[in-house]
Order: structure tokens, then C-alpha cells, then sequence
């Protein structure tokens, strides 16, 4: 396999920050992602920045820059009214360190890609962590026992 691709290079223009863009959710669902992401990583979005819808007949977008270099630990699930899907974009180590980070607070699937030479954009789904729509159980999810399934 090459390894190319998990390679990090400092010199990098892209090589440390991710583009998050949020759409077609719930003004909450998308405050709940960007506290994750906040707690996690050092953001341009600051915590008063709350996001709001902008047009009743129009979709908004949300977007943050997400600089993955030194990650913190996040404290657990949180809750979402939906589940919800959000594009990423950036060098391959970083995306995966932000989907890798994220799956502390939500059940998180790829559910799309499109690779460069030196970037991939990637369509994340996020859920509940405890949601029966999650799908199959992740690393760290609790065996819901004999009479459940």
C-alpha cells in the first residue's frame, strides 16, 4: 500500500486545517456539531457564533475552519434531533483525524468520497451515538444484549 497518502507534511498549505461545511439540518444539529468540533480542535467559529437560518425558501450552509494540529479530548455522545450529513475537505490525515474525532460524540459513517493528489473532500453522516439507525456497532458502543436484537 502507499503510504503517501498518511503521510503528514508540515510544509503543507492544506496539511493542517479542514473545511466543515453543514447544510439541510436543524439550526441545534449544527450548533451540537460545531461544539463538538470546538471542543476538540481550535476553530474559526467562536462559541457566540450561533448558527441561524438566513431565508425561510433557501438552504443554509455553515461552514468552519477546523485547524486539527493538537487535538483535546471530548467528553462524550451529544445528542442530535436528526441525523445529519456534513462535507469535510482537506489533507488525507487530517480528515481522518477530524472523522476519528467526531465518532467521540456521534455515530459517524463515510458515506462518500473524492480524492486529489493531496486532499479529499468526504461526506460524513453523523447520528447518535445510541441510535437504533446508527447502524452496526463501532468501536466503544455497548452491547445492547440478548433480548434486543
Amino acid at each position: 500500500m502507499n503510504g503517501i497518502k498518511e503521510r503528514r507534511t508540515d510544509d503543507s498549505p492544506h496539511g493542517q486545517d479542514v473545511s466543515v461545511v453543514i447544510s439541510g439540518c436543524d439550526t441545534a444539529d449544527a450548533r451540537m456539531v460545531f461544539d463538538a468540533l470546538r471542543a476538540a480542535f481550535a476553530t474559526d467559529r467562536a462559541s457566540a457564533d450561533v448558527p441561524r437560518k438566513l431565508a425561510r425558501t433557501r438552504p443554509t450552509a455553515w461552514v468552519a475552519t477546523v485547524d486539527v494540529t493538537e487535538e483535546r479530548v471530548v467528553s462524550g455522545p451529544a445528542p442530535l434531533g436528526a441525523p445529519l450529513s456534513i462535507d469535510v475537505q482537506g489533507g488525507y490525515w487530517a480528515v481522518e483525524r477530524l472523522r476519528r474525532s467526531l465518532a467521540h460524540a456521534f455515530d459517524v459513517r463515510v458515506v462518500g468520497t473524492v480524492s486529489g493528489d493531496q486532499e479529499e473532500e468526504v461526506r460524513l453522516r453523523l447520528d447518535n451515538r445510541d441510535s437504533p439507525q446508527a447502524g452496526p456497532r463501532g468501536p466503544g458502543r455497548p452491547d445492547p444484549g440478548p433480548g434486543s436484537r
